[in-house]
């Protein structure tokens, strides 16, 4: 909930401010909705429910405007006004940058420990507490990662990667991008810095079959490596599987295990499996489903560092402990994304920031990949971006807040001449600040993600 502290003085910006009027004034003092959930529980008709900020939000089209949430607030915040419900928090955080004391302040930020008691006293104007400075807390993970200032995108970690746990993309197709598979696997030791020595070639084909780029080919009975022109460089992606154990979670047979902080599958049990879920929840898209020479799945990561001695010249690959704090960058836009996508429901907004769960938290990285500001870190370099989508208003539901246009990052909604709150859908980038936030439910809101190239 949203406090205020003994620095108020009564003088009501935050009420004026508050699109929800959930803000009164007690004794001089500003006092507002705690959030408790009870009018949640209370409701009949199930319309109110807890949004991603934290905050509770009216779901017009269900609600009848009965008044059982007024009766049974704890604090009387809640009145019905020509049949519209106010008084409720959504959690919007208006309140605390409207003050010009600095007298609104979020309890999240003061009280660290859930074990304390909410309030000593009943007091309303509280002393903000003194912050403790115990070690950060944060989560924490051990896979195998890729220094991308190292790496070459050669492309022999892939081939070499037992499970087929690594997918490199490369931008250019044919060309030899210095892999020395080819060296590896010509058994007449005739092939030596990317060139093929004629006399020493049997023509085996070996290399031609095996290089991971096709970039060997025959030219009149001799094989030839296609090489970069002058100045060209190799471009592209490498994702890897970042042992996060969403597939293990997912895994309905058991058939997926984590030992001692490894993935393990026993195709035995995974066979068996008709609808795989485990592959639709891999954050990066390595899993997939084994193909017909293979049994059960590959592209989870076994953690046998096989990657890491195949590559020999950059040392790019290495096992790295992964950790996170859950902080993120000033671009961060409370879009909500992050929170809708975090299967293990881990994330709560803030304006401007978000709050984790670290004991939920297992670093998956969803969050950070389907980021449309990159504010949250990842080590991976998958990435999702919104494709399209669109954000409407439903002006018979709408309670005329506007906290639809004051949360827009893209200052894409306002009110029309005639007093209805209208989107741009030129500025719109379908983030659903406005559809998380509405303290009435009345933006039909959706988007679609793609994959980023």
């Amino acid at each position: 909930m949203f406090l205020s502290t003994k620095k108020c003085d009564g003088r009501g910006e935050c009420i004026k401010e508050c699109p929800t009027d959930a803000i009164r004034l007690i004794d001089g003092k500003a006092f507002s909705c705690i959030t408790c959930g009870a009018c949640a529980d209370a409701c009949p008709n199930r319309a109110i429910f807890k949004n991603r900020y934290g905050g509770y939000v009216v779901d017009r089209a269900k609600c009848n405007a009965c008044g059982v949430c007024e009766f049974t607030c704890p604090v009387n915040s809640i009145k019905i006004e020509d049949g519209i419900v106010k008084g409720i928090c959504a959690r919007c955080g208006i309140c605390v940058d409207s003050c010009p004391l600095g007298a609104r302040i979020d309890a999240f930020d003061i009280i660290e420990d859930r074990q304390l008691q909410f309030l000593e006293s009943l007091n309303l104007a509280i002393q903000t507490p003194k912050k403790s400075s115990p070690e950060a807390k944060e989560v924490q993970r051990t896979n195998v990662v890729t220094d991308t200032d190292k790496c070459t995108l050669c492309r022999r970690c892939e081939y070499y990667c037992p499970t087929e746990a690594i997918i490199v993309n490369l931008d250019q197709k044919g060309i030899c991008s210095e892999c020395r598979i080819c060296e590896d696997v010509c058994p007449a030791d005739a092939i030596k810095d990317t060139t093929i020595d004629p006399e020493k070639c049997t023509l085996c084909l070996k290399c031609f079959r095996e290089c991971p780029n096709d970039a060997i080919h025959m030219e009149d009975f001799e094989l030839k490596i296609r090489k970069p022109q002058e100045g060209e460089e190799i471009s592209g992606t490498i994702i890897s599987c970042l042992n996060c154990g969403l597939c293990v979670d997912a895994c309905q047979n058991d058939a997926l295990r984590i030992v001692d902080g490894k993935i393990r599958c026993d195709p035995a049990i995974c066979v068996e499996c008709e609808s795989p879920s485990c592959l639709e929840v891999c954050p990066v898209g390595t899993l997939r489903s084994a193909d017909e020479s293979g049994i059960g799945l590959k592209g989870y990561c076994v953690s046998c560092g096989r990657c890491i001695k195949a590559c020999d010249v950059n040392e790019a690959r290495s096992f790295k402990k992964v950790k996170w704090d859950g902080s993120v960058s000033e671009e961060c836009i409370s879009c909500g994304i992050c929170s809708e996508i975090c299967p293990k429901e881990a994330i709560t907004l803030k304006r401007g920031t978000i709050n984790v769960d670290m004991e939920k938290c297992i670093l998956c990285e969803k969050c950070a990949i389907h980021c449309p500001v990159d504010a949250i870190p990842k080590t991976t370099l998958r990435k999702k971006s919104i494709k399209d989508g669109f954000t409407l208003i439903d002006n018979k539901l709408c309670m005329d807040c506007k906290l639809c246009e004051k949360i827009c990052p893209e200052e894409a909604i306002s009110e029309t001449e005639d007093g209805r709150m209208w989107v741009d859908e030129n500025k719109c980038i379908y983030c659903g600040a406005c559809s998380n936030a509405c303290p009435a439910r009345a933006i039909i809101f959706e988007r679609e993600f793609e994959l980023s190239k």
